[in-house]
């Protein structure tokens, strides 16, 4: 045993004759961290007992405790997933209003809907790259304070084409939060509490939801704010601007947090990661860093040691050159045996789940409103989808001969508000069983249910049954949502996974994107055809997470 060289700090210096010690030869197991001296002759092997002062990474997570620090972790990182769907889904909500203020047809609302998800498809894997080149908290203040004042900018355009721009950079910033957050959340969470925990997290997206849907019916339909000289600021762009306040929020929040300990191990920041543990202890348990028991950590060495020439060529670069490298080396480590399995089936999934995901939630305002147009027009008559689809577009609102009316009744925000609040129970339900039942089965069963629903918009017949099949929709696709972001967290390596899920989001976007574009295409010209296409792709994707390896209550890789 060596005592571990007090010398200058080099983060990511594999030099294991100077602060580390391997096992014996052939051994893959490195300590990591201050080596205390050992002076009492009939001291315990440290590496025996339950105060072992020697611990891999989950022993030392567990070591650390659970209590203030991770609520406090659950609480920003939800609030980032919170303000993530926030701005994505609000524009469901602004589209029937600023439909004069834009001059929106039914086409340029399904593009309007298509450029964020475009933005986030682009902003995904390049945040994501960052996150596993540079860290994941410093990437995510720089996403929140970039998409703030991006939903600001958006609020004061007075133009479609302005209003698309700022809608874009919304989205590019967006597109790393995604990827980011729940790699660095899954990164300080305990093997046996990590799938409750992400499922929490993913119950923070219908508090977003309802955050969004309570807002909107509180603010669009006041028409507050008014026009000075030809300039508009009218109640959907304050409504905008109230949705950037939890980006600025969450800003500062995240300087309170540490940046992951699994992180820090995977660049050879040992110390630092130990330093990570310590504090998160003197949180969780209300004692000194001291007292935490592990001083030194047990790491395989393949996840940190690089040949040293290579260390001391990479010093020599400039840090920019050194990202980009980072970024393109972990790109293609994706695409190679054994992960590129991993990657091609997660990309899979993502695209056809966010098809329906977002190809329909993000139309349910707009089909709320045009039921509700129907109603007040033909006496509470019944019709399907369609016939209410080519009233709506031939003779109502959204015809060519109708004066604009951008006026939206409270009951469409009631209704929307009623189809989000149904995913409550259903997030519950995942929290509770995700490590019990595992992610497969809550993903094939919610993805199969959502199909079904999505199949069952065809036969609607009026508002009512309309509202139904939509909250059971968001009820089930909320489940599987859940499942799906851990299932895909869990499934890469540490030093690819922040851009492994930046990839598969890449996937998601594109969904999104064409899903929207699709629907807008279809709805107003072959009715049927939208939600009979969404209910397969649903369905099938699903199924392809059984070729998946099982995560449920397994170490992280």
């Amino acid at each position: 045993m060596v005592e571990s060289d007090p010398g200058p700090k080099k983060p990511h210096n594999c030099d294991v004759k100077s602060e580390h010690q391997l096992k014996g030869p052939g051994s893959k197991t490195i300590e990591l961290g201050i080596v205390p001296s050992l002076k009492t002759p009939g001291k315990l092997d440290p590496e025996k007992g339950p105060n072992s002062e020697k611990a891999d990474f989950e022993k030392a997570i567990e070591l650390a405790g659970y209590g203030r620090f991770h609520y406090l972790l659950l609480a920003v990182c939800g609030l980032v997933s919170t303000s993530e769907e926030m701005d994505v889904i609000s524009m469901s909500f602004i589209l029937p209003s600023a439909q004069c203020d834009l001059n929106l047809t039914t086409q340029t609302k399904g593009w309007l809907n298509s450029i964020i998800f475009i933005g986030m498809m682009m902003g995904a894997y390049a945040w994501g790259s960052v996150a596993d080149s540079l860290g994941r908290k410093r990437v995510l203040i720089a996403i929140s304070i970039v998409n703030a004042l991006a939903i600001v900018a958006s609020s004061f355009s007075q133009n479609y084409e302005l209003f698309m721009l700022f809608r874009f950079i919304n989205g590019a910033a967006l597109g790393g939060s995604g990827p980011v957050i729940w790699s660095y959340f899954a990164e300080f969470q305990p093997k046996k509490k990590r799938g409750a925990m992400l499922s929490f997290m993913a119950a923070f997206w219908t508090l977003g939801n309802l955050f969004v849907a309570g807002l909107a019916w509180v603010i669009i339909p006041s028409e507050i704010g008014g026009t000075t000289n030809g300039f508009v600021y009218n109640s959907w762009r304050i409504f905008l601007l109230v949705m950037s306040l939890p980006s600025f929020v969450v800003a500062a929040l995240l300087f309170l947090l540490p940046e992951s300990p699994k992180f820090l191990l995977s660049t050879g920041r040992h110390e630092d990661a130990l330093e990570v543990f310590r504090g998160i202890y003197m949180m969780n348990t209300g004692r000194s860093k001291e007292e935490y028991p592990v001083k030194q950590l047990l790491v395989d060495e393949s996840m940190i040691c690089k040949p040293e020439k290579q260390i001391e060529t990479k010093e020599a670069k400039s840090k920019m050159r050194q990202m980009f490298s980072d970024i393109v080396e972990h790109s293609k480590q994706l695409f190679v045996p054994p992960i590129l399995k991993f990657t091609t089936i997660s990309i899979t999934i993502n695209f056809t789940f966010h098809i329906g995901y977002y190809g329909l939630m993000m139309w349910f305002p707009e089909m709320f409103n045009r039921f509700d147009e129907w109603s007040r027009t033909h006496d509470n008559a019944e019709a399907d989808i369609c016939m209410v689809t080519k009233y709506v577009t031939q003779s109502g609102t959204h015809s060519a001969a109708s004066q604009c009316d951008a006026h939206i009744h409270s009951d469409v925000f009631m209704d929307s508000l009623i189809t989000v609040a149904a995913a409550i129970p259903s997030n519950i339900f995942a929290v509770l069983g995700m490590d019990r039942l595992g992610r497969k089965f809550f993903l094939v069963f919610a993805t199969f249910s959502a199909g079904c629903c999505s199949a069952a918009m065809y036969f609607v017949y009026n508002k009512t049954n309309n509202l139904i099949v939509s909250a059971i929709f968001s009820s089930v696709i909320s489940c599987g949502n859940a499942s799906l972001d851990c299932l895909i967290t869990e499934v890469f390596p540490t030093n690819l996974r922040a851009t492994g899920v930046a990839v598969s989001m890449v996937a998601a976007r594109l969904g999104g994107i064409i899903g929207n574009v699709v629907i807008a295409a279809l709805l107003d010209t072959y009715c049927p055809a939208p939600t009979f296409i969404v209910a397969v792709l649903l369905a099938g994707g699903g199924l392809m997470c059984l070729l998946l390896p099982n995560t449920t209550r397994q170490a992280l890789s």
